[in-house]
């Protein structure tokens, strides 16, 4: 099952020729490593049918190649440690990371591998490839937008980019649920991955 929105929300790195700031006429082509430390990768799930609980993953790793000229030649691999998933509630994560859900002790690592990048108009993209949970792989796309470059105080050329998608937990073999007493479930099928990208050109 692929699903495509294109958010303002940003799996990956990717790179776009949009309206940057700061980097004058520096190409942007060429390779980039995720900034951890200004980057989310989190997540939203209806609750009891009414409300949102969001979290998200504070330990990965990212790195991907971004082609200026042709961006179809652009790729990206992404990799989460499930067990630092965060929803600010200490029994909710716990039961998270469990066989009911995650199942961090035999799948420790969520991953995403790129198959194609395209350039949709000037600063939106939508990055297709395969998502990993549980050890089952099926494919996704994700819709990106180009937030912009810039040269930072140590001469580092950043680009940003936020996007999202809507997958169902079930495709993934993330079946756990429970009945609620006036109708309906806990929690819904229909999740949103939510990316807000910081990306740091290599040296």
């Amino acid at each position: 099952m692929t699903e495509t929105t294109t958010g303002t929300a940003a799996t990956a790195t990717t790179a776009g020729t949009g309206t940057g700031t700061g980097t004058g006429t520096t190409s942007l082509t060429g390779n980039y490593n995720l900034d951890a430390a200004h980057t989310r990768i989190g997540f939203s799930a209806r609750h009891a049918m009414v409300t949102k609980v969001r979290g998200a993953f504070n330990e990965f790793a990212g790195s991907g190649y971004f082609d200026q000229d042709n961006p179809a030649n652009s790729h990206v691999e992404l990799t989460i440690k499930a067990a630092s998933i965060d929803t600010r509630n200490a029994d909710r994560d716990t039961h998270l990371r469990s066989n009911d859900f995650l199942a961090m002790d035999e799948y420790p690592e969520i991953a995403f591998k790129s198959t194609a990048v395209d350039k949709a108009d000037q600063d939106h993209y939508n990055v297709s490839g395969d998502l990993t949970i549980k050890g089952v792989t099926k494919p996704v796309t994700v819709g990106f937008e180009f937030t912009g470059s810039a040269v930072d105080p140590w001469g580092n050329l950043r680009l940003g980019f936020e996007g999202s998608t809507a997958i169902n937990r079930r495709d993934w073999g993330v079946n756990w649920n429970a009945a609620l007493e006036a109708g309906g479930v806990l929690i819904s099928d229909k999740v949103t991955l939510e990316f807000e990208i910081a990306a740091v050109k290599a040296a």
